[in-house]
């Protein structure tokens, strides 16, 4: 026997990610990607896998069947019942052919289950079945006894047994656990019920159902009104030993419970739920990832556990507390559920605690006083950008660390481009010594031209690696700014290395131009990031601090 079974604590997690879940608009899998995922989730420990509806087409039993044969066996020397291999799972409609489907899908698994259904409230009785309701008992108790024929793991579920009158579940549940089921799931169908109703419900279905105690008591909750992960937790808080989860809460309409939210709130709350599953948490990121590229359904950015702004962190109060002591703003670790850390998002709300630390990690030392001189411009920049990038924070601390004299200026620039023609710029460029040099150039487009016209005067290697353009005012005459980042090309410039790392880093210069014209806001903003990359290299006078100059591309 199982031991997990005979734990009064043990909550078994039951996803139906691949059935369920696949119901989602738009996330059909093939065969191949629905066995990945089940592989996946035998790796993060769940107990059972409803692998598909294998009577929905002749791909779908085959599905079904190469998931029992692959995942739901044991590898030699491994026990049937080893975490390793889940119970596999086929869904079946209460008729025959439906079951036999079923069977034919997972009878190949080494621990097979046949979950079978059928409706018990007023409406779905009267308008879906239509059938009374002494004729759903009687086909409830002939098909829960013929999928008992097969194996001996039945699972029978009362599809919208939220809406069902209680009285009548318990007459249901009865002669379905007589009839042989051995798992009787209470599906909130159409998510309508409030925890404290489910939660009620299912203490009157653990109370009041004939032989309850010789079945597992499951449920199934979908998440219409946003209550699935608190109706499940009621469930299970008072007696329910099964929770039914999809991996991201996808599913039917508003979805369904999150496995990764029901095994997190078990986990960190163990304390005061007292209860316990198998999941290993740290594959939940992975899992999560890999059904959200196959399904093609992203993950909101606010999700719980495994959203991108789960562990991400803006608020400069909320930044310096986590820096201080992790537990001030984190309930629990982001290595927990297979992250690698916690993320500080630097934007308008960060303070200067988390702008440091990062300064830190990409290798700056700032004194004092260029600290307080780099966050005042950070501050600045983040008033006009929603977030700030390691590109941007060595462009500020490249232009606080020295201000450079304009070593090159923009004298003039003439460009031709169009439909007809090779795009062509002609630059005039004052020198250091006030001499003025004029080059032309081709390029792909004006812009491409005008910069190697530059290079081909100022021939200062670099790679570009950011070119970015807005309106800073309104109208036809909008005044536009253009922001570049370029790095200096190997051996142009001695490496610095990281003090966190180790590491080589190339040197990063950052530049901004403003003009009406976009092709001379351009070439100014190539020159203000260039005349960085000259001063620092101390080609025209001695470097400034240039080995306090923070980079971010490792030097291979």
């Amino acid at each position: 026997m199982n031991t997990k079974t005979t734990n009064p604590n043990y909550v078994r997690i039951f996803d139906t990610t691949l059935r369920d879940g696949e119901q989602s608009p738009g996330a059909t899998l093939t065969s191949s990607e629905k066995l990945e995922i089940a592989h996946g989730l035998a790796r993060l420990g769940v107990d059972v896998i409803e692998a598909g509806f294998p009577a929905a087409s002749p791909d779908d039993l085959e599905g079904v069947r190469r998931i029992a044969l692959e995942v739901g066996n044991p590898v030699p020397g491994e026990s049937a019942f080893s975490r390793d291999v889940p119970i596999i799972c086929g869904l079946a409609r209460a008729t025959k052919s439906d079951i036999d489907a079923a069977w034919e899908a997972v009878r190949h698994a080494a621990r097979p289950r046949i979950h079978t259904f059928l409706a018990t409230s007023p409406i779905h009785m009267r308008y879906k079945l239509k059938m009374e309701p002494e004729d759903v008992v009687e086909r409830t108790r002939e098909m829960v006894a013929y999928a008992k024929s097969y194996c001996d793991d039945i699972q029978f579920s009362p599809e919208d047994a939220g809406r069902s009158d209680p009285e009548f579940l318990y007459l249901v549940l009865g002669e379905a656990i007589k009839a042989g089921a051995t798992t009787i799931n209470i599906p909130d169908t159409v998510g309508y019920t409030t925890p404290d109703e489910f939660g009620q419900l299912i203490e009157g279905i653990i109370a009041n159902t004939p032989n309850v105690e010789e079945a597992i008591v499951a449920v199934h909750c979908h998440d219409d009104l946003g209550l699935a992960t608190a109706n499940t937790l009621a469930g299970i808080q008072v007696g329910a030993r099964q929770a039914e989860v999809t991996i991201n809460g996808i599913g039917e309409r508003a979805g369904n419970t999150s496995l990764e939210e029901i095994a997190m709130a078990l986990h960190t709350r163990r304390a005061v739920i007292g209860l316990e599953t198998g999941i290993d948490t740290t594959q939940i990121v992975r899992t999560s990832r890999m059904v959200s590229n196959y399904t093609g359904i992203s993950v909101q950015p606010n999700k719980a556990i495994v959203g991108a702004n789960a562990f991400a962190h803006e608020a400069g109060i909320h930044q310096d507390g986590l820096l201080k002591n992790q537990a001030t703003y984190e309930i629990m670790r982001p290595e927990t559920v297979g992250l690698n850390r916690s993320r500080l998002v630097l934007g308008k709300h960060s303070g200067r605690h988390a702008l440091k630390v990062r300064l830190a990690e990409l290798g700056y030392e700032l004194d004092d006083e260029e600290m307080a001189q780099t966050f005042t411009r950070f501050k600045d920049l983040a008033d006009k950008k929603k977030t700030i990038t390691d590109a941007d924070l060595e462009a500020l601390v490249s232009d606080e660390i020295y201000q450079p004299r304009e070593i090159f200026s923009l004298d003039g620039l003439q460009v031709a481009c169009g439909t007809i023609g090779l795009p062509t710029a002609t630059v005039r460029l004052t020198g250091p010594d006030g001499e003025l040099h004029v080059q032309a150039a081709i390029g792909t487009g004006p812009v491409d031209a005008a910069y190697k016209a530059i290079d081909e005067i100022v021939q200062a290697p670099n790679t570009l690696l950011e070119f970015s353009i807005r309106a800073i005012t309104e109208g036809i005459d909008a005044l536009g700014e253009v922001t570049v980042r370029l790095q200096a090309e190997n051996g142009s410039l001695p490496r610095r290395t990281s003090p966190q790392s180790g590491r080589a880093y190339r040197f990063t210069f950052g530049g901004h131009g403003a003009d009406t014209d976009i092709i001379v806001a351009s070439a100014k903003a190539y020159l203000s990031a260039i005349n960085k990359l000259l001063a620092a290299s101390g080609r025209y006078g001695r470097p400034e601090k240039v080995t306090e100059v923070a980079v971010t591309e490792p030097v291979s």
